[in-house]
């Protein structure tokens, strides 16, 4: 009877660090010394997005003389605009402006992730400041990679950009959980982050890609999302991971076509 009683102790008091520390889980920033230096060209330039709680949060924008609209990207879950920026030649390429934002506690952006619709406000205020900047007749794509994919779907669905880009997206941080933890609740997530439910609101050309091999977020969730977004394409990256899918020929190739079919 002790044991019993021992084992649901130490499984309640699991559940409640899990409530109490998920941010430290699903979020792994990596700081930057407030005067650090990006080199990636001299048509990219930092931003700061001022917050009504005074934190400034931290991003780049790839400006070009005479861009066919923007790519507005919203990164994964660790690391920061250093890691994150380095495939702008890509993007430069093809003629897109590149807005990138590092959230709350990464790289150079100040405080830290306290909530869902914190973080999703941090988002839409770095949209509305860059946004002025792209008249009718730009185009404009909101792209969102891993944890990102959510973020990207919230802002599409009141925006209905020309274009939306989710790679490696997930149907709700719930249902990821549910996979790496099924010992814990769903209860207990503070983020469920259901991109499941935005998918409908979706409006105009869209694009999944996933890696056929990516273990961490199953290549099921883009199907799922698929199947509820019809105007969607979806492409099965062949070969690729969480982690490499930019890598792959197959990838660049899909990304290039939809940024070439939405510009006017």
């Amino acid at each position: 009877m002790m044991l019993v009683a021992f084992a649901a102790f130490a499984y309640v008091a699991l559940l409640f660090a899990v409530w109490l520390r998920q941010e430290r889980l699903l979020f792994a920033p990596e700081p930057l010394q407030p005067g650090h230096r990006f080199s990636f060209g001299p048509d990219v330039h930092e931003v700061t997005i001022e917050r009504p709680d005074g934190v400034r949060l931290n991003a780049l924008h790839m400006r070009l003389a005479q861009p066919r609209g923007i790519v507005f990207y919203l990164h994964g879950n660790a690391g920061n605009l250093q890691s994150w920026f380095d495939h702008a030649d890509f993007y430069r390429q093809a003629g897109y402006d590149l807005f990138m934002l590092d959230y709350r506690g990464y790289g150079k952006s100040g405080g830290h992730i306290a909530s869902e619709a914190e973080l999703r406000e941090d988002v839409r205020a770095a949209w509305q400041q860059v946004a002025p900047l792209y008249p009718p007749g730009k185009v404009r794509v909101i792209a969102g990679r891993s944890l990102g994919t959510s973020l990207a779907a919230g802002l599409a669905a009141e925006l209905h950009p020309d274009l939306t880009l989710l790679i490696s997206p997930y149907r709700s941080m719930t249902a990821v959980a549910a996979q790496h933890y099924p010992w814990a609740p769903g209860a207990l997530l503070r983020y469920p982050l259901d991109t499941e439910a935005l998918a409908p609101e979706i409006k105009g050309p869209c694009l999944l890609l996933h890696g056929d091999l990516d273990t961490l977020i199953p290549a099921a969730h883009s199907e799922a999302l698929a199947a509820r977004m019809p105007q969607c394409r979806y492409v099965p990256i062949a070969g690729a991971a969480h982690n490499d899918v930019q890598d792959f020929p197959a990838y660049r190739a899909a990304v290039r076509q939809a940024l070439d079919a939405a510009a006017p």
